[in-house]
């Protein structure tokens, strides 16, 4: 008997990890993943079907009217442009003038052109004799689309078996073309070519960035002054400007990789309260089809007809309640969020509360763990912006008054103070640990640190300024 309880148990087991599996992976999937993973679910699973809301005759009736409406006024339109066109006498159709006009604003539409492309354009109008636009092709084949050669002269001479002298004698010429800079091996000769494109091939920026670049990427303005025999002060302007060239020139044809996210969670104030709204429109809704289910009400059905339908309307409906308990869940700890965080939405970023995802489990009635997975990925649509919703989840400090604050605000307060300094005598550690003390923030010089490298803040003898 015990070995049959066993054996009943494994098999349960074996059933049910399939769908808790789906299950977990429907609460961790951002919306837009959800809808992707119920597409796929549709296309395998006949009985499921996307609710759709029919019109009434009333809506029926009224789009009727307004394409009526719209049809007559567009008529009438059509009607006074033929009376305009029949009485003068000088219009006789496109002439050639307006075709070339015509033809001159689509050729003018900006298309996305690619820094080769660019490149190659260039160089069908270069001077280059034809045998050398082949090595030019060859050498931009070779050049990234943040605008630097990946291949030296050397391996690409010995590759495609084209003379040294030639390739360099090419290079030098694609190194003219727009952008400054395209075609350079690294930073250092980028930032040159472009200094002698401005008429600086022999000031102080360009011995700094050919001699100096380690010292001025870290900021040695002293040691770079005594060195060039000048002032930290003289060397801070040639610093401030070489700031301005381009270090990536191709950047500029690189496609906008900027993801645009999606929340899952919105919470504003309607009539003087705070709502919460779950964004359920890119989610597709579910129902059992009618159409199986009379199949399965029918007598003539072989058996095995009937347990494929029992099976699918089976795993449509924990489909569906997977679906309406990830809602349930993330609407649950938004709302928790939105409780203990009401400062936060009430005055911003700097009011960020500490919150552990234990104390929302409790509240919830859900493991940590759940908490873990319902955030991840997940966003909050706030009137302070969008926020992933692990961000209201920070440990925090307890000040001397007895207060909490997070760890997002003590960074908020590094920055406020690196913000407000004197740039030329900035604060140290030290004195930023001073300063949060006196506050009433106790706080280890070696966390100050680690936020002011996280909130990207240089050290102190880098942010100086002479």
């Amino acid at each position: 008997m015990a070995g049959m309880q066993q054996v009943q148990n494994l098999s349960m087991q074996q059933m049910l990890a399939p769908q808790l599996q789906q299950s977990l992976q429907i609460l961790q999937a951002p919306i837009l993943e959800l809808r992707n993973l119920i597409q796929e679910e549709m296309a395998i699973n006949p009985v499921l079907e996307e609710e759709r809301t029919e019109p009434t005759l009333e809506d029926r009736q009224s789009e009727r009217d307004e394409f009526q409406e719209e049809f007559e006024h567009l008529a009438k339109l059509d009607e006074e442009w033929r009376d305009y066109m029949s009485q003068n006498s000088s219009y006789s159709g496109r002439s050639q003038e307006d075709e070339e006009r015509r033809q001159f604003f689509f050729d003018s539409i900006a298309t996305n052109e690619t820094l080769q492309q660019h490149l190659m354009e260039q160089l069908q109008t270069s001077d280059l004799s034809p045998e050398q636009r082949k090595v030019a092709e060859l050498i931009i084949g070779n050049i990234d689309d943040l605008g630097f050669l990946t291949v030296a002269v050397e391996d690409m001479s010995q590759n495609s078996g084209v003379a040294l002298t030639e390739l360099r004698e090419v290079l030098e010429v694609i190194q003219t073309f727009h952008p400054v800079g395209v075609g350079t091996r690294d930073l250092r000769e980028c930032l040159l070519v472009q200094l002698r494109r401005l008429g600086k091939g022999d000031g102080m920026e360009y011995r700094i960035v050919d001699k100096h670049l380690e010292d001025l990427g870290k900021h040695r303005f002293p040691e770079i002054a005594r060195r060039l025999n000048t002032t930290p002060e003289q060397v801070q302007k040639c610093a401030d400007f070489i700031a301005t060239l381009d270090p990536k020139p191709g950047q500029l044809f690189t496609p906008d990789m900027t993801n645009y996210v999606l929340p899952d969670v919105t919470v504003e104030k309607i009539s003087g309260d705070w709502q919460i709204s779950l964004n359920g429109e890119q989610i597709p809704h579910l129902r059992i089809s009618n159409t199986y289910k009379d199949l399965m009400s029918r007598d003539g059905n072989a058996n095995d007809v009937r347990d494929y339908i029992r099976e699918k309307i089976r795993s449509g409906k924990f489909l569906i309640k997977s679906i309406h308990q990830r809602q349930q869940t993330i609407s649950n700890i938004a709302s928790e969020i939105l409780e203990r965080q009401r400062e936060f939405f009430e005055k911003g970023p700097t009011a960020l509360k500490p919150l552990t995802m234990v104390q929302v489990a409790d509240v919830v009635g859900v493991h940590e763990t759940t908490v873990s997975r319902a955030i991840s990925g997940k966003y909050m649509a706030t009137p302070w912006g969008v926020f992933e919703l692990k961000y209201f989840f920070t440990p925090g400090y307890q000040t001397t008054g007895g207060e909490t604050l997070s760890n997002t605000s003590v960074k908020n307060a590094i920055t406020e103070l690196v913000k407000g300094e004197d740039t030329r005598h900035p604060l140290s550690d030290k004195e930023i640990v001073d300063i949060l003390t006196e506050r009433g923030i106790p706080i280890a010089r070696r966390t100050v640190a680690k936020y002011r490298a996280e909130a990207g803040i240089l050290p102190s003898n880098m942010r100086k300024s002479y």
